[in-house]
């Protein structure tokens, strides 16, 4: 077996996310879940493989949380619940909990490797997916702080099937 020697400064000088005006999507309340998220999977690559295991399980929590609140916005604004954004939203929660069970048979390279993919990933996600999103919520006046629509809003719950991206025809 070949050993590799943890160097955590090279680690995370090579893999890391910089909180930035180009993840922010204009609402305020999505943009500090997404900094938080920044700074967990910041925070995760920089540990070495054997001392993962807490931080991964506080980024599984707040994942939840953090899709959670984007669903229940997007139900409550129009958006079908099978719509892509959603549907990609389950694709990670179900790989967090993968990667979570290989972690406890003993693969314990599997974390960092996935907060690395998280790292690539998230900024596209926010700059389509979530930025459309934020776009929408805008668009009908939706207070992400008090999740609440104007009373005047015509939007019936369920029925937008697009992804919430502004690349998205659906």
């Amino acid at each position: 077996m070949l050993a590799v020697e943890w160097h955590p400064m090279e680690q995370t000088a090579l893999h890391s996310l910089a909180w930035g005006p180009e993840l922010t999507t204009g609402d305020a309340r999505m943009d500090a879940t997404h900094e938080t998220f920044v700074e967990l999977l910041n925070q995760l690559m920089a540990l070495p493989p054997e001392a993962q295991m807490p931080l991964y399980l506080r980024v599984i929590d707040h994942t939840v949380e953090h899709f959670a609140q984007e669903e229940r916005w997007m139900l409550a604004t129009g958006f079908a619940p099978e719509n892509c954004h959603a549907l990609q939203h389950a694709s990670i929660l179900e790989t967090l909990q993968a990667v979570r069970t290989h972690t406890d048979q003993g693969d314990n390279t599997l974390i960092g490797r996935l907060a690395v993919a998280l790292a690539e990933w998230f900024p596209q996600h926010a700059a389509t997916m979530d930025a459309g999103l934020a776009l929408h919520l805008q668009s009908l006046g939706y207070d992400t702080r008090t999740e609440t629509l104007p009373e005047d809003s015509p939007v019936r719950p369920a029925t937008m099937s697009g992804c919430g991206s502004v690349s998205c025809s659906g």
